[in-house]
Formats: structure tokens, C-alpha cells, sequence
């Protein structure tokens, strides 16, 4: 494992902040959560790889508050911004303006 964030998904919407907390620090000292609200996953960054490795082979698969943990390295996130490649209705083509007859 490269990095020490993980992607933790598939846990009740109700689980907090501290119980993930609680169930991480066993495999280190947990720098960071940020629980994604009402979407039932979040991140939990370590403070090394290895012990986010060891996180990760311990809970994945786990229960968890009667659901079955998602345990996996976090992904960089994905660039959103609006580049000049192709699709939507941008400039050129593609009727929806007004025409004059």
C-alpha cells in the first residue's frame, strides 16, 4: 500500500465519526476521518501506509453495526473540472438555440 488513506464504504448512516474513531485506532493512530453524511462511507487516513495496510487486511469484510465494511486504499479524487474535451452542450453543433426563419 502506497498511501495511509483508506475508503471506508458500506457502514450505517448512522455510524459516527467517533466509533470509526474507536474501531481504527486499534491499527495505529488515525490522523483524519471525514465520514460522507447520509451516503454511508467515508475516509479514514492513518499515519503511515503500514498501518493502513494492517487496517485495511483486518476490517475489510468485517462487521460493523450489522453491515459488512468496505476497507480499500482512497483513490486520488477525480479531476471535476470542465476542460475542453468533448461532450455537453458546449459551443458549436447541436440545435437548442433559437432559429430564425
Amino acid at each position: 500500500m502506497q498511501g495511509s488513506k483508506l475508503y471506508v464504504g458500506n457502514f450505517s448512516y448512522a455510524a459516527s465519526k467517533e466509533e470509526l474513531e474507536e474501531l481504527f485506532k486499534k491499527f495505529g493512530e488515525v490522523k483524519e476521518i471525514k465520514v460522507i453524511e447520509g451516503r454511508g462511507f467515508g475516509f479514514v487516513e492513518m499515519s503511515s501506509p503500514a498501518e493502513a495496510e494492517k487496517a485495511k487486511e483486518s476490517l475489510n469484510g468485517t462487521d460493523f453495526k450489522g453491515r459488512t465494511l468496505r476497507v480499500d486504499e482512497a483513490r486520488p479524487p477525480r479531476d471535476r473540472s470542465f476542460g475542453d474535451g468533448g461532450g455537453g452542450r458546449g459551443r458549436g453543433g447541436g440545435g437548442g438555440g433559437f432559429r430564425r426563419y
